[in-house]
C-alpha cells in the first residue's frame, strides 16, 4: 500500500505552475511510485528493452516518444539526455502547464549534452528517502509549522526506544524496506551500496571507477560522518587500505560521482548577520543521505550502535539531518549548520524563504547533553545582530532518546525525532 509522501503535494504545486517537473533523488527513494500517482501515462527507461527501443526512436522521431496523456511520466530520464531539449521545446510549443514529470537518480547531464538548462519551464524537487513521519514511525504531535507560527504544545509522549532508534537508523528510509521484517529490511541497505560501488559509479558519468575505492570512500566518510572533514584526511584514511598512488583529486573525483548520484548530501554553512566579529567557517559537513548507507558501509548493526554511543550519536544525527530536510521542503526552507571560530556550533538551521529561522541541535539523549544544546542554541542567539534580521522562531533540541516532548522553562524545546512533523 503506498505511503502518502511529502514530495506528493510538492508535485502537485509545481505541476500547477510548470509545464514539466524534475523529480531527483537517490534510488530507491520512491520517485517513481511517487510520481505514478499522478502520472497517467508513463515511458520507463528504466526498462532495458525500452531504453534500447527508445534510443533508436530517438534518431528518427523524439517527439513520438513524448506522446502520451499528460502528465506524462518520463522515468530515469537521463539515460536518454537529448529528451531534455525536446521535453523543453514541446513545452514552449504547447504552453500549458501539468506536461510531463521526469525522474533521475543522478544529476543532470553536463551543460554541453544538452542546449537549454529548463529554467521557467521545468521546475524541480528533491526526494530523500523516507522521514519517520512518512513511514508513520513518528507520532507527528509536535509540527514545525507551528512553532514557527508561534504556537505552543502541550507535553507530548514519545514511544520510541533505544532498540527502536537504533533499527531505524540501520534499515533507513528505503520505502521497500518499510514493511518488511526486520532482518530482512537491514539487507537493503547493504544491497545499496553494493549497486553504488560495483554498478552505479560506473555508469554516472561513463567513468571507470575501482568498486574497492568506493568501499573504502564510503567506509571513511562513515567514519568522518557529521565533521566538515577535509578531502586530504579522506585521503589519508583511505590510503591505509589503498596500495595504488591516491590523490586528492581522485578522492574530489569520487566523492562528486557520489554526490551526482545523490549518495552523499553534505550540508552547507549559514551565514548570519551577528553582534560579534566572529569568523563563520563555511566548510560543509559530511552527510549521507540516509544513516543507513553508514551503518551499511562499516558492516555495523543495531547492537553495534547501543554499544557504542558516541557513533550512535553522529550516526543518529544523519537521519535527524534527514527528516529535517524532508520537513524543511514542506516548509519552503532549506537546511544548514553553523560553526564560528570560537568553536560555537549549531548542527541545523531551518531558514525559510520568507525569512523566518529555528535553531536546532541534535542529541541522541541524556540531560547532559540536552543542556548542552539548550546552551549552544541560547549562545548562538545571543550572538544574532537582531537589529538586521528577526530572532529565531523557535529553538529545540532534537533527540532520539527521551520519553516526552517539552518547552523548557528558558524557552527552548526538547523534542523526540519521534514526535516531530513538519
Amino acid at each position: 500500500m503506498y505511503k502518502k509522501r511529502i514530495a506528493d503535494i510538492l508535485l502537485e504545486r509545481k505541476l500547477a505552475g510548470k509545464g514539466a517537473v524534475l523529480i531527483e533523488g537517490p534510488k530507491w527513494c520512491g520517485k517513481t511510485t511517487t510520481a505514478s500517482m499522478q502520472a497517467k501515462s508513463i515511458l520507463d527507461l528504466g526498462d532495458s528493452e525500452i531504453l534500447k527501443e527508445s534510443k533508436s526512436m530517438i534518431e528518427i522521431s523524439p517527439r513520438k516518444l513524448l506522446e502520451g496523456e499528460t502528465p506524462r511520466l518520463i522515468d530515469e530520464w537521463q539515460t536518454l539526455p537529448a529528451l531534455w531539449d525536446s521535453i523543453r521545446n514541446l513545452v514552449d510549443k504547447r504552453q500549458e502547464v501539468s506536461q510531463f514529470i521526469l525522474t533521475g537518480s543522478s544529476v543532470l547531464p553536463e551543460a554541453y549534452e544538452t542546449t537549454h538548462s529548463g529554467t521557467g519551464r521545468i521546475g524541480r524537487i528533491r526526494m530523500r528517502p523516507m522521514s519517520l513521519y512518512e513511514s508513520e514511525e513518528s507520532n507527528g504531535r509536535v509540527s514545525l509549522k507551528n512553532l514557527f507560527e508561534g504556537k505552543d504544545f502541550e507535553i507530548q509522549e514519545n514511544s520510541l526506544t533505544i532498540d527502536d532508534i537504533a533499527f531505524l537508523v540501520c534499515r533507513g528510509g528505503w520505502p521497500a524496506s518499510i514493511s518488511m521484517r526486520r532482518e530482512i529490511a537491514l539487507d537493503q541497505a547493504l544491497d545499496y551500496i553494493d549497486s553504488v560501488a560495483n554498478y552505479d559509479i560506473q555508469r554516472v558519468d561513463g567513468t571507470k571507477r575501482d568498486p574497492q575505492r568506493v568501499y573504502r570512500l564510503l567506509r571513511s566518510y562513515a567514519r568522518n560522518i557529521a565533521g566538515q572533514i577535509s578531502y586530504s584526511t579522506f585521503k589519508t584514511d583511505m590510503m591505509s587500505n589503498d596500495t595504488d598512488t591516491l590523490s586528492e583529486d581522485t578522492v574530489a573525483d569520487y566523492i562528486k560521482a557520489l554526490k551526482r548520484l545523490f549518495v552523499i548530501e553534505d550540508l552547507e554553512a549559514w551565514n548570519p548577520n551577528l553582534r560579534s566579529k566572529a569568523a563563520i567557517r563555511t566548510s560543509d559537513t559530511r552527510y549521507f543521505v540516509d544513516p543507513s548507507i553508514a551503518t551499511a558501509s562499516l558492516g555495523i548493526g543495531p547492537d553495534d550502535l547501543i554499544n557504542d554511543l558516541e557513533s550512535f550519536g553522529l550516526i543518529f544525527e544523519t537521519m535527524a539531518v534527514r527528516d529535517l530536510r524532508v520537513y524543511a521542503e514542506a516548509l519552503d526552507g532549506k537546511l544548514y549548520h553553523y560553526r564560528d571560530s570560537t568553536g560555537l556550533e549549531c548542527d541545523t538551521v531551518l531558514y525559510r524563504r520568507n525569512g523566518t529561522y529555528g535553531l536546532i541541535e541534535i542529541k541522541l539523549g541524556g540531560e547532559t547533553r540536552i543542556e548542552e544544546g539548550a546552551t549552544n542554541l541560547k549562545n548562538l542567539a545571543n550572538k544574532i545582530d537582531t537589529t538586521r534580521m528577526p530572532n529565531p522562531s523557535f529553538m529545540m533540541v532534537l533527540i532520539g532518546i527521551g520519553k516526552y516532548a517539552y518547552r523548557r522553562q528558558d524557552g527552548v524545546y526538547v523534542v523526540p525525532i519521534g514526535c516531530l512533523k513538519p
